[in-house]
């Protein structure tokens, strides 16, 4: 009696991993600059706002690097995407560096930092007065330290690691 087998040996994915890690990082990250703008109240400046493009971009390459190592992709593919994750996040550091660094004032800042429309009066009768007296918060002034540390600074940090993170998973034996 002969028996047929569908059963598909197991593979192993040595890049999935790291890039659900990545993908959940990025997303922890995003997700709590959002909690703190909407439920902390902290309005971002523009800087702030700009730093958030390489997570946005970020998060759904990282999740193409989990389906594709899921789907046992060629390599080269989750490996591609994890590089690209992994260099998005080093542009948001090199963000963070340069915003970290206007706020330590060891260079300027933006001439124009300005934020989203949230600042402004939702009055429309008001609003060409309040354009006037409304401003932005200044991109050269930390709204809030943590162990010595401004958004922008922890952004830094995290940018690095998840980067590493994404080296690390390109990086692994196929």
């Amino acid at each position: 009696m002969a028996t047929n087998s569908l059963a598909v040996p197991a593979t192993p994915r040595p890049m999935l991993w790291p890039a659900l890690f990545l993908a959940a990082g990025m997303a922890v990250v995003i997700l709590s600059a959002l909690g703190f703008e909407h439920i902390g109240n902290y309005v971002p400046c523009a800087l702030c706002l700009l730093q958030r493009w390489p997570y946005y971009i970020g998060i759904p390459i990282a999740l193409l690097a989990v389906l594709s190592s899921a789907l046992n992709a060629p390599p080269a593919v989750t490996r591609s995407l994890l590089l690209l994750a992994g260099l998005s996040m080093l542009i948001g550091g090199g963000m963070g560096v340069y915003h970290a660094g206007a706020e330590w004032k060891f260079w300027e800042g933006p001439s124009t930092c300005a934020t989203s429309v949230d600042a402004v009066t939702k009055n429309a009768g008001d609003l060409l007065n309040q354009i006037n007296v409304q401003h932005g918060p200044s991109c050269t002034d930390a709204s809030l330290r943590v162990l010595g540390l401004s958004f922008a600074g922890w952004n830094v940090i995290t940018s690095v690691v998840l980067a590493a993170i994404a080296v690390f998973g390109a990086t692994r034996k196929a």
